[in-house]
């Protein structure tokens, strides 16, 4: 991995193999994978019926608390109560026909987990080797964005327009000793039907475009209340951490530092998304990462302050994607 502490042509070379594993396009023919029961049921087609007004997800430690492991398709509202003592966040991740819950907690926690031991230790040799077994489906895993990082004793709402499939939800922020909130317990599973929800597209009060070309554009000036912001992915890439931009929205006291916060979002260094957050801050909601042209809401409750609306990669501010704004 990329790490701002771990430079010069180890870093590099590791990023080349590790984006070559991770994210490469595979010219072979695919396998035709085994569909299981779960699969089955998210394809069904059944009648058009009412979803819940709101999914709500709990943490009270280093867990998901799920009403119920499936959804409809279509707009779904996803409100996450963070009661533990620590930031979380979660994020939906579509995988391919035929693969599962247990295939995450076999294959793929295991190496990641491995590679970031590693990483902390400074043997770049073993980390590459680490990353080297994440399997050849990992790389067909679609991101369809989720809640942003939300504080401790904190709420936030995010509503994500569902396909039909198998989603894992998961946290991979990183306790003290580097271990992964999601080798932890905070992974679980959700099948989403074709049944369609009746929920509406959600009302935007501002928008947020985001894109490697343009880097993040706030439309209008947000004021106090409760404000539903609509993301709009106009590109997806992979940067330099392996993962794809998204969007934080974090309230900034006077005297934090920006360039901290910065830092400590890129997850692939030693010491990113670690146990605990900077002082200074306090997260209250976003988007996590989707393809390009796909958009996501979320509703955050503004009071007067200054705030940051930032991605979780590497050099956000020569990026654009880093954007401070303040609310009267």
């Amino acid at each position: 991995m990329i790490s701002s502490l771990l430079r010069g042509t180890a870093s590099a070379w590791v990023c080349a193999c590790l984006t070559f594993a991770l994210f490469s396009c595979k010219n072979e023919s695919k396998k035709n994978l085994e569909t299981s029961a779960s699969d089955s049921l998210a394809k069904q087609e059944l009648p058009r019926q009412k979803a819940a007004e709101n999914f709500k997800i709990v943490t009270n430690s280093m867990e998901f608390i799920l009403p119920k492991d499936t959804l409809l398709s279509g707009w779904n509202p996803i409100v996450y109560k963070n009661n533990s003592n620590e930031t979380h966040f979660i994020v939906f991740e579509k995988y391919p026909e035929g693969k599962r819950l247990e295939d995450t907690e076999k294959e793929v926690g295991p190496a990641f987990q491995e590679g970031m031991d590693y990483i902390m230790e400074g043997n770049m040799d073993k980390a590459m080797e680490a990353f080297g077994k994440l399997p050849e489906w990992f790389s067909q895993v679609q991101f369809y964005g989720g809640t942003g990082l939300v504080s401790p004793k904190s709420t936030t709402q995010s509503t994500l327009k569902l396909d039909p499939g198998i989603y894992a939800i998961e946290c991979y922020m990183k306790m003290p000793n580097g271990r992964f909130h999601s080798v932890e317990g905070m992974v679980d599973e959700i099948i989403v039907k074709d049944s369609l929800s009746d929920i509406p597209e959600p009302q935007a009060d501002y928008q947020i475009s985001i894109g490697s070309e343009n880097g993040m554009l706030l439309e209008g000036n947000p004021s106090t209340g409760k404000k539903v912001f609509k993301v709009y992915f106009e590109d997806q890439k992979v940067h330099e951490n392996f993962v794809g931009h998204d969007v934080q929205l974090v309230r900034k006291e006077k005297e934090a530092n920006l360039n901290t916060l910065a830092n400590w979002l890129n997850w692939s260094t030693p010491k990113g998304l670690m146990t605990p957050a900077p002082k200074g801050f306090k997260f209250i909601a976003g988007m996590q990462e989707m393809a390009a042209g796909k958009n996501g809401y979320f509703t955050a409750e503004l009071t007067p302050g200054d705030y940051v609306l930032i991605s979780e990669v590497p050099n956000q501010r020569e990026k654009g994607l880093l954007k401070e704004f303040h609310v009267e």
